[in-house]
């Protein structure tokens, strides 16, 4: 979900069609008519990072199912030329899964946390992950099937800088932008929290990514009695963290 890469109006079109590409504040509509969002767009000079944004997929969707497909293939049929020894993991995790840490996290394609805590392998993440990291319903559903019955000590919110719902949010709250369909549904949990940052700090986007990941961290306990229960007698151990896009860092974060 990058900020850097979308132009600074959208009609929904366009917005549907740069969505795989990840939300941006600078993508999402403003609150013109629709008559003057198109004028302006039809008049405004685009950045040329813009016109490569609006350019056509390097895959097609027929191409890019082909490469999962024979990525798959790849991993059945010689697991070990993907990894050390995943198919002798394939066989021991068939009777059940162990993971040792339950991770909710962003959706952006470039934060993958299999990848970015050490190259793990099958079996050890419990992972959930949507736009923005957003704690409702099925991530918390799923965190406590995670904790309760898979046993998973340890529970990470992380969120990552450069989030593109996150800075959707900020932008809402900040300059009154609407957000057409789904995506404004999506970021309404993060509102609160972009609300509470507001004027706080420089980097209104970043310091909202940072809270919005200890929100959800110490919601998790206020919302979920299970969740709540585990902790309280030692057995699970909540944290937040933010992710560094661009030097592979990961921040755990102060909660209290």
């Amino acid at each position: 979900m990058c900020l850097d890469c979308l132009p600074k109006r959208l009609n929904r079109r366009t917005m549907i069609k740069l969505a795989g590409l990840g939300l941006a504040a600078a993508g999402m509509p403003s609150m013109a008519s629709a008559s003057e969002t198109k004028h302006a767009v039809q008049h405004e000079e685009k950045p040329a990072d813009a016109h490569q944004a609006d350019a056509a997929p390097a895959l097609s969707p027929e191409e890019a199912l082909k490469r999962l497909k024979d990525g798959n293939a790849r991993f059945m049929n010689d697991a070990n030329a993907c990894a050390a020894d995943l198919a002798g993991r394939r066989k021991e995790l068939a009777a059940g899964q162990h993971p040792w840490a339950i991770i909710l996290t962003c959706s952006d394609s470039r934060v993958t946390p299999e990848l970015v805590f050490g190259g793990v392998t099958l079996g050890e993440l419990f992972v959930i992950r949507n736009a923005g990291n957003v704690l409702d319903t099925s991530a918390l559903g799923t965190i406590e099937y995670g904790a309760e019955h898979l046993h998973a000590p340890l529970i990470v919110v992380m969120g990552h800088k450069k989030c593109g719902a996150v800075a959707a949010a900020c932008d809402v709250v900040q300059k009154g932008v609407q957000l057409e369909g789904s995506i404004g549904k999506m970021v309404q949990p993060i509102l609160p929290v972009a609300l509470k940052t507001l004027f706080k700090s420089p980097d209104f986007v970043a310091e909202t990514v940072a809270n919005n990941a200890i929100s959800g961290a110490h919601r998790i306990t206020e919302e979920s009695h299970i969740v709540a229960h585990l902790a309280n007698e030692g057995k699970v151990k909540i944290v937040s963290a933010v992710y560094d896009i661009e030097s592979g860092k990961v921040d755990f974060l102060d909660m209290a």
